[in-house]
């Protein structure tokens, strides 16, 4: 460690006291989803990206207008539709007539916070141009490259239910998404809440509670936080299972899985830990944050094989019986 454990729990507690008032200002708009509202403080926290699948009326775009207003970054919502172009996204080179000259136009891409709703109703060209700028954090238009602003943050939603006009997210490139959420409805009590919530005269409206400034700020304390050689095996362990279960005592899951999580995983489940951690003014990683968030990180990053999907087995299943089997550190 570059600094004394006590030394890092002060400064990690410092630079974490907003995360209570970001979350319950956030919690001021959205009724329930907690897990959801987690997952996306954490993919705030590191950089990473969001795909949210469920089905529509479940507060995916009210989270994003949301976090965006809280934490007082530029949004821009894109609606995903078969006839969309990748000059739709990052924009093109358009003709001044009157200087007789070309200029660059950017797209909506060019913004902190970007929803890509519905991105599986888009062909493939323009999903593969949003994955590229989501893991180059550029983007191309004419011969000239251009950054991404920063912080640069993506959140996907894709409907499970309607499959038809869609096209199915290439699985080499969901890869790139840092988490993947299944959201779920809400409870009776928390529909009652929305209903009443949702209908008053004037709609609950976030503040905004912190900068894009300080968000940096603590994304890089975020990177400090310890993990522990064994907490680092167990992260390593537990990925490198997905691959090959039957060399850690799973002979079962081998024909069930035709690929594993790849070496990304490993890298986003340790970022996504020490995120937790932070967000619980933690200086140190503790296995139950890789336990919680196992799942979110790795349950898109398994192919499973047509002998398990006739099964009825889900990729996790997989995650919950190594999860189960691995010793714990």
């Amino acid at each position: 460690m570059d600094r004394p454990i006590a030394d890092l729990a002060s400064i990690i507690r410092q630079n974490a006291a907003f995360i209570p008032g970001l979350k319950a200002e956030i919690g001021r708009v959205i009724v329930g989803q907690h897990h959801m509202v987690d997952r996306a403080i954490i993919a705030l926290l590191t950089g990473g990206h969001l795909l949210l699948e469920g089905v529509p009326g479940l507060a995916k775009t009210l989270l994003c207008n949301t976090l965006a207003r809280v934490v007082d970054c530029q949004f821009q919502r894109i609606q995903f539709t078969p006839d969309l172009l990748p000059a739709d996204l990052i924009g093109s080179l358009a003709y001044r007539q009157d200087a007789g000259e070309f200029y660059v136009k950017k797209g909506p891409i060019f913004a902190n916070l970007i929803l890509a709703d519905e991105i599986n109703r888009a062909p493939a060209k323009v999903q593969s141009a949003l994955l590229e700028a989501m893991e180059e954090r550029q983007v191309t238009i004419g011969e000239t490259t251009y950054s991404l602003p920063s912080p640069f943050f993506v959140i996907a939603t894709q409907n499970p239910i309607d499959q038809e006009g869609t096209y199915a997210l290439p699985e080499a490139q969901v890869d790139r998404f840092m988490m993947k959420i299944v959201v779920s409805y809400p409870s009776l009590d928390e529909e009652k809440q929305i209903l009443e919530r949702m209908t008053q005269k004037q709609r609950p409206l976030a503040s905004i509670m912190t900068s894009a400034t300080k968000l940096i700020t603590a994304s890089q304390h975020v990177e400090s936080v310890y993990i522990d050689d064994r907490v680092r095996s167990y992260i390593v362990n537990l990925v490198y299972a997905t691959r090959q279960p039957e060399q850690f005592g799973l002979p079962q899951l081998k024909g069930c899985v035709v690929r594993g999580a790849s070496p990304r995983a490993t890298l986003s489940l340790a970022r996504a830990a020490k995120a937790r951690a932070f967000m619980e003014t933690r200086a140190f990683v503790t296995p139950d944050d890789v336990q919680e968030l196992a799942i979110d990180v790795l349950q898109h990053r398994i192919s499973m094989s047509y002998e398990a999907e006739a099964d009825n087995i889900l990729p996790v299943d997989i995650i919950g019986a190594i999860l189960g089997h691995l010793e714990v550190p």
